[in-house]
């Protein structure tokens, strides 16, 4: 879609919009930032209030119909959006808010991890003949019935990556974190930020546990060619882009960045009678989008033992979901084991290196640090580690890798 005007799309976290003040401080910055460019702006709740909103929920019902809590949850957005555009008209910038259903971003029917399908940007392109700012509703959508949805984790950064591909410009992302590190500084404080990185290796590390970008907002915007920039609301310091291929001029290390996963849980599955049960536990699974991990099959005289990796918040999903894919088959059992972290190493440079995993788990050895479950692709190398270890080995693997 060609613009007859430079467009910029800009998402703001929920930590970025938390109070009256915060509030404030991005309208200066989306003010500063309007004087030349139309910016459509997408926004999540303020701080901690979809999170208050479930528990608010669960006061009322141990198990909130879906469809109702997408109603009640979606309201968080509304509020930001309609704050941030007074915040915005009070400094004289023509703003207005809108929403899912004023912009018609159809979504499919999944309540709670909806997917979006497609929105009217000729809406939004008509409101930029009146308004220098729209600011929309991130994490929602509605369905062809006219349902409310919500989009789940990363809702708003989705969002902001499918506006900005329809619209054909780049998306910037501001939250609390300054751009993509090396290594989580927490754990780790001399890891670097840095300027430039990979869709590949965002998306990996993003669906390894990395805050920074969500891995299905990541998806869309290597699907579409959409440039990201991952930056800070707090400070004016340079953040990360994310992009199909690195400057020219830009050395390419063997690896980019490591993380380690401590929310996550290994289910074991055993005494499986048959291929056809293995079959039908990972149909049910994907059916009820659950995302596992680190999927290991071994075949014993009792039939065959599965384990996989999944998020901690999952595993009660996960064994109703087990239960009825066996339901009326004797014999199986299933542990879940919470004492494992998931550790990972990622770079391009895997592809051309060779040495790479020896030299990753002669480190752990050397340190006394069991690991099991290896998963690799092209550019990863993952395991299982302990949980009580997981930061010493993030320690450890930085300082191998000069992160």
């Amino acid at each position: 879609m060609s613009l007859a005007f430079p467009c910029v799309v800009q998402k703001y976290g929920g930590s970025s919009v938390a109070t009256p003040d915060r509030i404030k401080a991005v309208a200066k910055r989306v003010a500063k930032r309007a004087k030349d460019t139309r910016l459509a702006v997408v926004v999540s709740a303020m701080g901690k209030t979809t999170d208050e909103l479930i528990a608010l929920a669960r006061q009322i019902s141990d198990d909130p119909h879906p469809r109702e809590m997408d109603m009640l949850l979606g309201t968080g957005e509304q509020i930001s959006a309609a704050l941030l555009s007074i915040a915005l008209n009070d400094l004289g910038v023509r703003a207005k808010s809108v929403n899912a259903f004023q912009l018609k971003i159809t979504t499919t029917k999944d309540h709670s991890n909806a997917r979006i399908i497609d929105f009217d940007a000729d809406l939004l392109l008509q409101s930029f003949e009146s308004y220098d700012v729209v600011v929309i509703t991130g994490f929602q959508g509605i369905t062809i019935e006219g349902d409310l949805t919500t989009l789940g984790r990363g809702g708003s950064d989705t969002s902001a990556v499918a506006v900005a591909a329809k619209l054909n410009c780049d998306c910037e992302i501001y939250s609390d974190v300054p751009g993509v590190f090396t290594c989580d500084p927490r754990i780790y404080p001399k890891a670097r930020k840095l300027d430039y990185i990979t869709y590949d290796e965002m998306l990996e590390l993003a669906s390894l546990g990395a805050k920074v970008l969500h891995s299905r907002a990541v998806e869309l915007a290597k699907k579409y060619g959409v440039v990201l920039y991952c930056a800070s609301s707090f400070t004016e310091e340079r953040g990360t882009y994310v992009v199909e291929k690195l400057p020219e001029w830009l050395e390419q290390p063997v690896v980019t960045g490591a993380t380690v996963d401590t929310k996550q849980v290994e289910a074991t599955i055993m005494h499986i009678p048959s291929r056809e049960l293995l079959t039908k536990i990972f149909e049910a699974v994907a059916q009820a989008n659950l995302n596992v991990d680190m999927i290991s099959i071994v075949e014993g005289d009792r039939g065959f033992h599965l384990s996989f990796t999944v998020i901690e918040d999952a595993t009660k999903k996960l064994k109703a979901v087990v239960e009825r894919a066996l339901e009326g088959v004797e014999g199986w059992e299933m542990h879940l084991d919470d004492s494992v972290a998931k550790l990972s190493v990622v770079g391009v440079g895997m592809r051309s290196s060779s040495g790479v995993a020896s030299r990753f788990f002669s480190i752990l050895t050397n340190n006394g640090i069991p690991f099991k479950t290896v998963t690799t692709s092209e550019i990863k190398i993952s395991c299982l580690i302990p949980r009580k270890d997981a930061e010493r080995a993030l320690e450890l693997i930085a300082k191998e890798y000069e992160l």
